[in-house]
């Protein structure tokens, strides 16, 4: 087994900004290879379920500033359901698209170069006129994509997750598609990519506390188990984050 300390160089190593070795490097944009998909393909026989459109929502209306003094991880949460219009929102708060070109976008949150190499994952246990079960977030179509089901689906995620879904309405996990950075950036990829989904969590977070609800930041998880959970190959995707969100006690419907 590597000495600890030899772990903790190359982890300190990968956090330094190495841009001046940079410029030295071929990338894949540079040699004029196409640019990788902005969003996976779907599937020929995909299902999805169209989200309301974000653009007429009346959500969200907190002052930013008390979004921010409230902001705090939530890890008890009621078991009211969600809105399909409180997922729309959150959803389009985290990945939602404002303007796209065939090679990047532009969206509610920023991303090295605009490549945006996250794909978000949704287990959705409690949202009113949404089948419990996986979806994928189709950022391009503000629409979710079915993923299969299988028995068992809810205990698998709290499983790899180390039971911290908490019984949460919905479980939020996004995915890394390393390459879409890599063609543009190479090896100096991968600290941008951790530092783009810390953009979405965080934008989850004051999202979550504008209209009443919870979420929590999970970096500690089983790899294994959460790709094979998503159906990611662990390779060319794989999971990097998750954030389970539901309804805050205080904020509770009355019974």
């Amino acid at each position: 087994m590597e000495e600890v300390q030899e772990v903790i160089a190359r982890g300190r190593a990968f956090l330094r900004a190495n841009w001046a070795q940079f410029t030295h490097v071929d990338t894949d944009q540079e040699r004029g290879v196409t640019a990788p998909q902005l969003q996976k393909a779907l599937p020929p026989d995909a299902q999805t379920v169209t989200l309301p459109d974000p653009e007429t929502l009346a959500l969200g209306s907190m002052p930013v500033s008390e979004a921010i003094r409230n902001r705090k991880s939530r890890r008890k949460y009621s078991a009211e359901y969600l809105s399909r219009e409180e997922l729309s929102f959150l959803l389009w708060a985290t990945q939602g698209v404002r303007r796209r070109s065939p090679i990047n976008t532009l969206r509610t949150v920023p991303s090295g170069g605009a490549r945006h190499a996250l794909e978000t994952y949704l287990y959705l246990a409690r949202v009113a006129g949404i089948e419990e079960g996986l979806y994928r977030y189709l950022p391009l179509d503000h629409a979710l994509l079915v993923l299969p089901r299988s028995e068992g689906q809810a205990a698998r995620i709290d499983e790899a997750l180390f039971e911290q879904s908490w019984d949460a309405a919905a479980v939020f996990v996004w995915a890394a598609v390393p390459y879409r950075m890599e063609w543009r950036y190479s090896w100096v990829s991968h600290k941008i990519i951790a530092l783009d989904a810390g953009h979405v969590c965080q934008n989850l977070y004051l999202a979550c506390e504008a209209i009443g609800c919870g979420t929590c930041a999970i970096g500690a998880y089983d790899q294994e188990k959460m790709d094979a959970l998503l159906g990611l190959d662990g390779t060319e995707e794989f999971a990097v984050y998750a954030a389970p969100v539901g309804r805050q006690i205080d904020h509770a419907a009355a019974p």
